[in-house]
């Protein structure tokens, strides 16, 4: 058998992943617009949270948002119900991903924020979890 060449896999793995960012558009709907409007109208920070994997995508996320000018912090969702909840302002956005959207620590976390007034907007894979039917945007 013969073997491909580095650059017949890399140009096969750049095509599909082509093909999935061109899917993601039939993904946008209001609920992108409404993210993008409150994100916008914020007065406070972008506090983002997550746990495992979620966790480490949602602080690329901050380091983004820091680097073009809009003020965003991680809070850990474990760390947050162990007293590092105070990190949420009153103005505050948060939002929360997580590829179930079920975790203990995210089912914890949720009426945590509601509680305080904050808006919520969810990332997660999972349109029937308790955090996208939670948030105030999923």
């Amino acid at each position: 058998m013969m073997l491909q060449s580095p650059q017949n896999i890399a140009l096969r793995v750049i095509a599909m992943e082509a093909e999935a960012i061109k899917g993601l558009g039939l993904l946008l709907n209001d609920n992108f617009d409404r993210a993008v409007t409150l994100l916008q109208h914020c007065k406070g920070r972008v506090v983002l949270s997550g746990i495992g994997k979620s966790s480490l995508i949602a602080q690329k996320i901050v380091a983004t948002f820091n680097s073009t000018g809009t003020p965003s912090i991680f809070m850990h969702a474990a760390d947050a119900l162990h007293g590092d909840l105070g990190i949420v302002q009153e103005d505050d956005v948060v939002i929360i991903l997580s590829k179930s959207g079920n975790s203990p620590e995210i089912k914890a976390l949720i009426p945590l924020i509601k509680n305080f007034g904050n808006k919520l907007i969810a990332i997660s894979g999972n349109d029937q979890s308790l955090l996208a039917l939670q948030a105030d945007v999923f």
